[in-house]
């Protein structure tokens, strides 16, 4: 019996009954080898982590556009908090760390530049309309490494229904998509006050009573909600006094950051970049790197373009934009 076999009877042995276990999993599109250490998610968890795309994460807006301050999220910080949250709730139910994991890893693969302002945009002007969820699928499905990465069901199952419409299959998915709400509610109110784009007194305190008054309070108020009413249930859920407190707590903040904030006065300019890049690149396909070009021949033109500009950085938008329509100093 190898690693991997021994981890899967343990996951037999020590999960909960309504865990996703590796040795049921529907398994992947194309074949592939097993590992002897490692299981499927611990697999699909791996390529996610070694791929280009989970590195651009890094330089990808989450709330606030090109901060000076190191302090802030970005999309790469925001994954990582979210993958915690998600561990320590899976580990609690008895879930399947793994498969929780490499979801949570995953999820925002396919964000775009600029944050939500990015996503709204391509939207805006894609005739096929734009959804961060389904592009982070295309992403490992086609985008990366030229053909995908070959991911298990579960963990795209989970990465597609991690948000928008939809129910994921998996609890451990369910899990996720609670995690990722948990995780920017908490940390944009943190970027927010060290950004003085929100002071501590304007936070609605009713609210506050509810789910706590420190950002650690909240956090492991949600999470030992969640724990204690999906114990054994066969789901994953918030009681109803929390759940409304953070819906609360979210819609305060489309009123008070996401939407019309100081936080949002640069998006207006980064809008118009994607827009430019957009039309410059309908007009000069043959423009595009080459690993997109390629894809010319299976894909429409504009699919290919919005899944050029939707892998973009900030600052990569940012100097194709330079590059292309910002005249450079004469040199002799």
């Amino acid at each position: 019996m190898n690693i991997r076999e021994r981890r899967e009877l343990l996951e037999k042995k020590t999960l909960s009954p309504f865990a996703t276990l590796s040795v049921n999993s529907k398994g992947r599109t194309r074949p592939y080898e097993l590992c002897t250490i490692r299981t499927i998610f611990q697999q699909d968890r791996d390529r996610i982590i070694h791929s280009k795309a989970f590195r651009r994460l890094k330089h990808k807006t989450q709330v606030f556009i090109a901060p000076e301050g190191d302090h802030y999220r970005t999309r790469l910080t925001h994954t990582l908090e979210v993958a915690q949250i998600a561990r320590t709730i899976a580990r609690a139910l008895l879930l399947n760390e793994d498969l929780t994991e490499a979801i949570a890893l995953g999820h925002d693969l396919g964000h775009t530049p600029f944050g939500h302002a990015g996503e709204d945009t391509l939207n805006e002007i894609c005739s096929f309309g734009f959804n961060h969820n389904e592009q982070s699928l295309r992403v490992v499905d086609y985008l990366e490494k030229s053909n995908g990465l070959n991911l298990s069901w579960e963990v795209r199952d989970g990465i597609l229904h991690h948000s928008g419409e939809g129910q994921p299959e998996t609890l451990e998915a369910r899990v996720v998509h609670l995690s990722d709400r948990i995780a920017y509610i908490n940390h944009d109110i943190d970027d927010a006050l060290r950004a003085k784009v929100l002071k501590k007194e304007q936070l609605p305190f009713d609210v506050l009573s509810q789910l706590g008054f420190s950002h650690g309070d909240r956090i492991n108020h949600m999470i030992q909600d969640i724990i204690n009413n999906s114990m054994d249930s066969g789901d994953v859920y918030m009681s109803p006094v929390v759940e409304k407190a953070t819906n609360q707590l979210r819609d305060f903040l489309f009123e008070n950051i996401y939407i019309d904030s100081i936080a949002k006065k640069e998006e207006k300019k980064a809008q118009h970049i994607l827009k430019e890049l957009y039309n410059y690149f309908q007009k000069n396909v043959e423009h595009l790197p080459e690993e997109f070009t390629s894809r010319l021949d299976i894909d429409s033109k504009e699919r290919v373009i919005i899944d050029y500009i939707a892998g973009m950085t900030d600052r990569y938008a940012i100097n194709k934009f330079y590059e292309l329509f910002i005249p450079a100093p004469w040199k002799v």
